[in-house]
């Protein structure tokens, strides 16, 4: 019996995804759970196992292209042995489904070719996500035709219209080798210019800062940590979590306090609801660790750090950097953040202004610890001093809250141990 294998549901909020690779050609044979494809989703690699055993009779997807949950793309004769055809190399059979041209998403289907463009000039009905989308197609939405009888239109209808008005891609033999000739089209007003694709981590990210900044009001709250103790007592205890295979850093600390300031501040620790008007306050504790990649920006996701010791932390966060930048993260990894935060202390910086991972409400900017003169007790000393950056969404948070729990997250970090005797 031949059976259609379709992609299945990547996870919640997952749209589409991009073949990164094609694991299996026509005549191979598979088992169930076999890895078939790998795709690039949001921002993690994904493989996908096969549901079936059997024969290999179609490949319908290629390398480069963006598919969606429910197309099919795989074609197996289930329990037989299909050889492929002798014939020429050029009397191969060719996939069914020809790839959308990039970066447009292929839509499930096409327009109707009853739909037509809008005709009145009321305003246009669209959800949120729609027109988000049309500013990421560059998509104008009043030219957008649609079968709806109210006038609505569609994801899948922008999807359409902008695969049918975009250029088709250019052949995979067309690419320029190292050293050729520019491209045409490789200069602008000034002289020539280098042409960088974006790969699917960028566009992710691209599109979902894009949202972020210009649905939430942010505001940014600085402050420094005076982490003088503290740093001792991480070197302290360094060695010691080196030699079971981890890596005691300053966030490990930050972790574990920030649990503790989202007891005293859930307000932190929160989704906003602006459909039901209300504030999710989360009683689970997931703090994304953003993870600087040869790929991009990738914030994996750890989980119950409430349950967590330091020492159990000390030895997850370099494991899940690695997975990052190996690409090897599941996309669950990614999901279920409650917070994050960014630290670039290892790069240097006095201060910067993150963008908030919504549904979140609130990120920790991290910057490079340095030794500063501190007017302590009538004279000055040398303490090390953490910069810390807040970012919070405007709409939750007042700015005397956000003051109020950097400087809770400060004092906790100058001296951890005083927190576990507050009531």
């Amino acid at each position: 019996m031949t059976i259609e294998f379709k992609l299945p549901e990547l996870g919640e909020n997952v749209l589409s995804a991009t073949v990164s690779k094609v694991l299996v050609k026509p005549g191979d044979s598979v088992s169930v759970n076999q890895a078939v494809l790998e795709v690039e989703t949001d921002k993690a690699l994904a493989e996908i196992p096969c549901t079936a055993a059997g024969t290999i009779v179609e490949v319908r997807v290629k390398e480069g292209q963006t598919v969606k949950p429910g197309v099919t793309i795989l074609v197996i004769e289930e329990g037989a042995v299909v050889r492929p055809p002798e014939a020429a190399p050029a009397a191969a059979p060719a996939p069914v489904a020809p790839p959308a041209p990039q970066p447009v998403p292929a839509a499930v289907s096409a327009v109707p070719v009853t739909a037509a463009p809008r005709t009145t000039g009321g305003p246009v009905l669209a959800s949120p996500s729609v027109r988000r989308q049309a500013r990421t197609l560059g998509v104008d939405l009043t030219q957008v035709p649609t079968a709806d009888p109210a006038g609505r239109i569609s994801m899948q209808d922008v999807l359409a219209f902008a695969q049918a008005k975009a250029p088709a891609a250019a052949p995979a033999s067309t690419v320029a080798a190292p050293g050729a000739e520019a491209p045409e089209g490789g200069k602008d007003a000034h002289g020539l210019v280098e042409y960088e694709a974006m790969n699917m981590v960028r566009r992710k990210t691209a599109e979902h800062m894009t949202h972020s900044w210009t649905t939430i009001p942010h505001v940014t709250h600085f402050d420094k940590a005076d982490v003088t103790e503290l740093e001792a007592l991480r070197k302290k205890y360094a060695k010691k979590i080196e030699a079971q295979g981890g890596r005691l850093t300053m966030i490990c600390f930050v972790l574990k306090v920030l649990v503790a300031a989202f007891q005293r501040f859930p307000k932190f620790n929160a989704s906003l609801d602006l459909e039901q008007q209300r504030i999710l306050l989360k009683r689970y504790y997931n703090i994304g660790v953003a993870v600087d990649t040869p790929n991009g920006l990738l914030v994996p996701v750890i989980r119950n750090v409430d349950a967590k010791s330091l020492t159990e932390l000390a030895l997850e966060l370099p494991k899940t950097a690695e997975k990052a930048r190996a690409r090897k993260l599941a996309i669950e990894d990614m999901q279920g953040g409650t917070f994050t935060v960014s630290n670039l202390g290892g790069l240097g910086g006095t201060g910067f202004t993150p963008i908030i991972n919504a549904p979140e409400v609130a990120l920790l900017g991290l910057s490079r610890s340095s030794t500063e003169a501190v007017y302590r007790d009538g004279a000055f000393v040398p303490r090390m001093m953490l910069p810390l950056s807040l970012s919070y969404d405007h709409r939750v948070i007042d700015g005397a809250d956000a003051a109020r729990f950097t400087r809770w997250v400060a004092e906790a970090l100058e001296s951890p141990w005083a927190m576990w005797m507050e009531e």
